[in-house]
């Protein structure tokens, strides 16, 4: 069922008259995907729930624990976590414990190396490691990438909070009265949280060194053409696979907003606090999913789409997009079409008081808009930044990817494949990067010809 959703859901992205397919799709799709962490995390039971438990029990040892100032201080530095308790801290400890070294010797010559650890580079090395390879993964940051941290799972459990909000105040319609319903909206972030920590053992250094690829906890640059290094240590493959994802796109020309304190996708699911009222720029796939949510949950959500209507610029179907709004405008959403943000001016940065929000005025059209809350949802950029692409031979426009031919290789050079957002000219979806990493394992190591150009239509 889940990988069915996922055909099925790409083939909506990539039409434009798929779109009201793929958002009734949504729901049966997350209900799939759900079941699809939970079947994996269940296959890790006992042994998951006893690493965590060990690890937290072994703060003494390096493990993240609650109630450390200077981990505290050090998860919302280094990877934008907060707060530390005791979800974040079980969910770090799985896919970025604070010292990592894996207890296997480094091969000679990698059959597979992936730099990276979100879909992309686990679906890669993973497979290769299940099938008898030489694999290793490299992780920087937090392994299982945007996905597991700040994009599909979070967001997901953000929405069906939403949409149980909305039964409830639908309830009447059924013959059920309810009184006093309240919004707990501290409540609604721990259980994203608490989904979160749950699914982590799926995505773990442990889990991928158990489908048999070594783990390096690092920073990988490319050396030369099948050179890399990762902590001082070089490493020889015949195939890599960067797989190094992508990060928000924040205009650069927009006076006064990069000096503001905005929002990204990265830093939303950390909210304790409903922000009273939202102000989003953008109006993809991220940014019309928590206009809905933030809505539902009682916010009041304005939107800023520069064209004059949804999904114009990826050319979707008219029809579907009037339809689109108005339910979405149903539900307390405001739309600012053929709208361009003239300024952005912090009347508040929210630093003198941690608990406080900081408020914002954006300048819109003819319009002034305060906010407590300012979400830049206004696409992707590569990362390829400091990756060594030059000292490889590596083809690449900067930030929109790495160049590849339609095998899924570096134009230039044929060891090194690329999958998911650091790709130039390809969709910026989880599903693309594991079909992506799919075909990179079978042309790399089983010599097969799979084209991208079946992913188009």
């Amino acid at each position: 069922r889940y990988h069915l959703c996922c055909v099925l859901l790409m083939f909506c992205f990539l039409t434009s008259k798929g779109f009201i397919l793929y958002f009734i799709l949504q729901q049966f799709h997350f209900q799939a995907i759900d079941s699809f962490h939970s079947s994996k995390s269940s296959l890790q039971s006992p042994s998951s729930e006893t690493s965590s438990t060990n690890m937290s029990a072994a703060s003494s040892n390096g493990a993240w624990s609650v109630g450390n100032a200077d981990q505290e201080k050090a998860a919302r530095k280094e990877f934008e976590i907060w707060p530390l308790d005791e979800n974040n801290v079980k969910l770090l400890n799985q896919v970025h414990p604070r010292t990592y070294e894996s207890t296997n010797k480094p091969h000679e010559v990698y059959d597979l190396i992936a730099i990276g650890a979100g879909a992309g580079g686990l679906v890669s090395s993973k497979q290769a490691g299940r099938r008898g390879a030489k694999s290793a993964m490299i992780s920087e940051k937090l392994a299982g990438g945007d996905c597991l941290n700040v994009g599909c799972v979070p967001s997901k459990a953000l929405i069906r909070s939403a949409r149980a909000m909305k039964e409830v105040s639908r309830a009447a319609e059924f013959g059920i009265h309810l009184e006093n319903v309240k919004l707990d909206f501290g409540a609604v972030m721990k259980r994203v949280r608490e989904l979160r920590a749950k699914i982590a053992p799926a995505d773990s250094h442990e889990a991928t060194e158990g489908a048999g690829a070594h783990v390096f906890q690092g920073r990988g640059r490319l050396t030369g053409p099948n050179t890399l290094e990762v902590n001082g240590q070089t490493l020889k493959f015949k195939v890599c696979v960067l797989a190094t994802g992508g990060r928000p796109a924040v205009p650069q020309n927009v006076p006064g907003l990069l000096e503001a304190p905005y929002t990204t996708n990265e830093q939303l699911f950390n909210l304790e606090e409903l922000p009273p009222r939202m102000v989003i720029l953008g109006a993809g796939v991220i940014a019309l999913e928590m206009a809905q949510s933030f809505a539902l949950l009682g916010s009041k959500v304005t939107v800023i789409n520069r064209s004059s209507r949804l999904f114009a610029s990826k050319g979707g179907d008219p029809e579907a997009a009037e339809v689109l709004q108005k339910e979405l405008e149903k539900d307390g959403v405001t739309f600012l079409s053929n709208a361009t943000v003239a300024q952005v001016e912090t009347i508040k940065d929210g630093s003198d008081d941690e608990s406080s929000f900081p408020l914002m005025k954006v300048k819109a059209g003819d319009q002034d808009l305060e906010c407590e809350c300012l979400l830049v949802a206004t696409g992707r950029a590569a990362n390829i930044e400091d990756l060594g692409l030059e000292a490889a031979g590596v083809d690449f426009v900067p930030s929109k990817g790495v160049l590849l031919n339609d095998f899924g290789q570096s134009v230039s050079n044929p060891s090194v494949y690329a999958v998911g957002d650091c790709v130039a000219n390809v969709p910026r979806l989880t599903h693309m990067s594991g079909e992506m990493a799919k075909l990179v394992v079978q042309n790399g190591l089983a010599g097969d010809e799979w084209r991208l150009s079946r992913y188009t239509l």
